[in-house]
């Protein structure tokens, strides 16, 4: 199936009040696992290729993406391609170029200002080249002489207002909010603002993006997706998954050196953990 584009798939489930899963992707594994999840429920999903990732394979975008692009082209359900994470306007730059249809630029560390400069000169040269963009915000800095706050840092919170006007002067297709969730957590113990949540809902025309998901209990998911969220991000979870069936493999096998055995058992564990996340965000 050719690959389609990440627009596409989150503006389809904004207009149904429904989310698309996007997982962030390391190996071969994690593409082939997030793929084979999405199959076995018959669900559209979008690949998540983060910076960081590309920094991890000593700092070459193409191989991974194009072994994500085959594979997607291969699929038997829409699969799009996202650059994610982006704050490298050089890696900006090569998103067109190697199948990406989607990138969320990530200046969010800035004072405000900055990252609407920023975030506004990433949206007009993206949006030359076909590229949907997402970006994202935290705590606006500035107000009392405070600092800006990264989306995800504790306590921190999108303001309706300023995310009002964010998207309205920067030209974004989508926004990752901040209503309680955080990256990299191992527990699922986060609490969001459904609150919040429904204002920002309110105030923006354009989808909302969760970042941080794994740490965010089942029931919270489905009532974010039910109060606006339109896509949602998940990373940590596979890796807990490939992770501890790894570590649960190797402990009952301390003979095996052929990495095929575990890594097998570290994909399978991730498709199923895909195949479960979707079905939560499926839920009524």
């Amino acid at each position: 199936m050719p690959l389609v584009t990440t627009g596409e798939l989150i503006t389809r489930a904004a207009a149904a009040r429904s989310a698309v899963a996007a997982f962030n992707v390391i190996t071969l594994e994690h593409v082939e696992a997030v793929i084979a999840g999405a199959e076995s429920v018959s669900s559209s999903v979008v690949l998540q290729v983060s910076e960081n990732a590309v920094k991890f394979r000593y700092g070459r975008l193409l191989p991974l993406a194009r072994a994500a692009v085959a594979a997607a082209e291969r699929a038997a359900v829409p699969v799009a391609l996202h650059l994610d994470h982006v704050q490298s306007d050089d890696l900006l730059r090569q998103a067109p170029g190697a199948g990406f249809s989607s990138v969320m630029y990530d200046a969010a560390r800035l004072p405000y200002a900055d990252n609407l400069a920023a975030t506004k000169a990433a949206v007009d040269w993206a949006h030359a080249q076909g590229l949907w963009i997402e970006a994202e915000l935290g705590r606006l800095g500035g107000k009392n002489g405070e600092a800006p706050l990264d989306a995800h840092a504790p306590g921190a919170r999108t303001d309706p207002a300023e995310a009002h006007a964010f998207v309205t002067d920067s030209g974004v297709d989508a926004l990752a909010v901040a209503i309680g969730s955080s990256h990299a957590m191992t527990t699922r113990t986060a609490t969001l603002d459904h609150d919040l949540l429904k204002r920002l809902s309110a105030t923006l025309d354009v989808p909302l993006v969760l970042h941080g998901s794994s740490g965010v209990p089942d029931g919270e998911l489905t009532a974010a997706v039910a109060g606006g969220i339109a896509k949602v991000n998940i990373g940590t979870a596979l890796n807990i998954a490939m992770t501890g069936a790894i570590r649960d493999f190797l402990a009952a096998h301390p003979e095996a050196v052929d990495s095929r055995k575990y890594l097998s058992v570290g994909r399978e564990a991730m498709v199923r953990a895909v195949a479960d996340i979707i079905g939560v965000l499926r839920a009524p």
